[in-house]
């Protein structure tokens, strides 16, 4: 394994890490103030649970052995992954930097979900949804033999996803929307406004998101190579490009620029480009993030149409963004400049096979993810409850949920019990 190559992930892997904190600001400035802390450790709870079911199970459920559905038990609970063994541990570089992405996606999530789900139930749910989502998901489109090719049914049909657009943000995003229709709306919602409580926190976390993402997509190429510097190109461009257009939009259509649109479409931006970074070349990670700021900056309205309460804007903004940026993959893939064996885009001369392709994989995941999310939220209800009580969701769930608030006012103290 070459040491640059190893070095270059690893520093991948703590730029991804870090994206978590990133997010939980992100989210918790939109929130509510009675409900920021609630959502910092929504997020913060996938820190601490999911590397734990990471190496006992999640890695060798999602990547390990030659079967097209699931991965098998050869690297439970780290198995055979040494820094002696015949690859010089670069299968445990894979379970680290992998394990990163693991732990942000269930916490997209959380934004969706904000304001009333218990904490018990979220706490149970991470791991169970990474298990019986996630995993399954992102065998079906990267599992197979490390190092000898794709036999995931989805991945080995020739569907690109070069940093998880389909399997973490269309996945989250759906997952999302399954979630906020079990739980059903906020009090209040929508005749409430709940505009965000503290901008200044959305867009710190922001420039954290935009920042580890550098890692999140360049670190896929899994080198220090020519691939991790277009990656690292293309997600530069796409988020400028999206962050732009939406606020183009926001003045054309409501007569001012927004921190929060800005935001937004930085975000849009980012999703929009992860599952094309390392296919994409020249100009058209701008057009994709032209295209996602326009397009998610009118699908975030979709829920007063539509009647489904998402907090935050996951569904707006990671699903269709995530969803957007896998199809538009279908017209501006280009092989030729990366001397890579993946199909062409439509632009490019490839025809519809690629768009199929992606149309396919992102089909088949919407349906599962939906599906079982929405069962395991039922289940979940039936047996420990997923809603807060009406006295708590009013009161705030930091009091209510975790004895703690982020704002004290004059000379008020917090004596730990």
């Amino acid at each position: 394994m070459d040491t640059g190559d190893a070095a270059w992930v690893l520093t991948s892997s703590a730029l991804v890490l870090f994206m978590t904190p990133g997010l939980a600001l992100f989210y918790g400035g939109m929130d509510r103030s009675r409900n920021v802390l609630n959502m910092l450790m929504m997020n913060f709870w996938c820190l601490l649970i999911i590397p734990l079911v990471w190496v006992i199970a999640g890695f060798s459920l999602a990547y390990s052995g030659a079967g097209s559905v699931i991965g098998n038990f050869d690297w439970f609970f780290l198995s055979d992954l040494t820094i002696t063994g015949e690859d010089g541990g670069s299968t445990l570089l894979a379970v680290i930097f992998l394990g990163m992405f693991a732990v942000i996606t269930p916490a997209l999530i959380s934004g969706a979900v904000a304001d009333r789900m218990k904490f018990s139930a979220w706490a149970l749910f991470v791991p169970l949804w990474l298990v019986l989502v996630y995993c399954p998901v992102s065998f079906w489109i990267y599992g197979g033999v490390w190092g000898e090719g794709l036999t995931g049914w989805l991945g080995s049909r020739g569907s690109l996803d070069f940093a998880g657009g389909t399997v973490i943000h269309v996945n989250a995003g759906i997952a999302a929307l399954a979630g906020v229709l079990a739980l059903g709306k906020r009090k209040g919602w929508p005749g409430e406004g709940h505009p965000p409580h503290s901008m200044p926190l959305v867009m710190l976390g922001t420039g954290i998101l935009w920042f580890g993402w550098f890692g999140f997509n360049a670190g896929s190429a899994f080198a220090a190579n020519g691939v991790a510097i277009q990656a690292f190109m293309n997600t530069f461009l796409a988020a400028a490009a999206a962050g732009l257009a939406w606020a183009v939009v926001e003045r054309i259509r409501d007569g001012h620029f927004t921190n929060l649109g800005v935001a937004s479409g930085i975000v849009a931006g980012l999703v929009a480009i992860t599952p094309g970074a390392g296919f994409v070349a020249g100009m058209s990670p701008i057009w994709i993030g032209l295209i996602a700021g326009i397009v998610c900056s009118f699908a975030v309205g979709m829920k007063f149409k539509a009647g489904y309460d998402d907090a935050l804007d996951v569904v707006g903004v990671h699903f269709v963004g995530g969803l957007v940026g896998s199809l538009l993959i279908g017209l501006f893939a280009d092989p030729e400049f990366f001397g890579g064996e993946f199909k062409e885009g439509l632009f490019y001369g490839g025809g519809l096979e690629l768009l199929g392709e992606q149309a396919l994989a992102n089909g088949v995941v919407i349906v599962f993810s939906f599906v079982v999310t929405f069962v395991l939220f039922k289940v979940l209800d039936a047996t420990l409850g997923i809603r807060v009580s009406e006295k708590t969701e009013l009161t705030g769930l930091d009091l209510e949920e975790h004895s703690e608030t982020a704002y004290h006012g004059g000379t008020q103290t917090m004596e730990r019990m």
